[in-house]
């Protein structure tokens, strides 16, 4: 059974920095396309950033210029730097594949808050 195990969340001031992870324990995990998702309270989950196994990156709007997606096949583990957080970046941070095909770790919460 694929674990996923999200870290590095916490509560930051608006402008702040945050580097998310997320191990897998997955032999395949370096030739999946990873992303990361978000679930805000009230709203449905949506994809933030996502990574293939070479490297190639694509963002969502909202978080283009200010989040970098990257991941490390020899750890089995795709990272989030989020710079320039907003207060509309609160929310919880889950990594899956593209295709949503492994079980949802617990994630890990981000607040943006002054």
């Amino acid at each position: 059974q694929v674990q996923l195990v999200e870290s590095g969340g916490g509560l930051v001031q608006p402008g702040g920095s945050l580097r998310l992870s997320c191990a897998a324990s997955e032999s395949t995990f370096s030739v999946r396309i990873m992303g990361w998702y978000r679930q805000a309270p009230g709203k449905q989950r949506e994809l933030v950033a996502r990574i293939n196994s070479i490297g190639i990156t694509v963002y969502a709007d909202s978080v283009k210029g200010r989040f970098t997606i990257s991941r490390d096949n020899a750890k089995n583990t795709v990272y989030l730097q989020m710079n320039n957080l907003k207060p509309e970046d609160t929310a919880v941070y889950y990594c899956n594949t593209y295709r949503l095909d492994w079980p949802w770790g617990q994630g890990t919460q981000v607040t943006v808050s002054s």
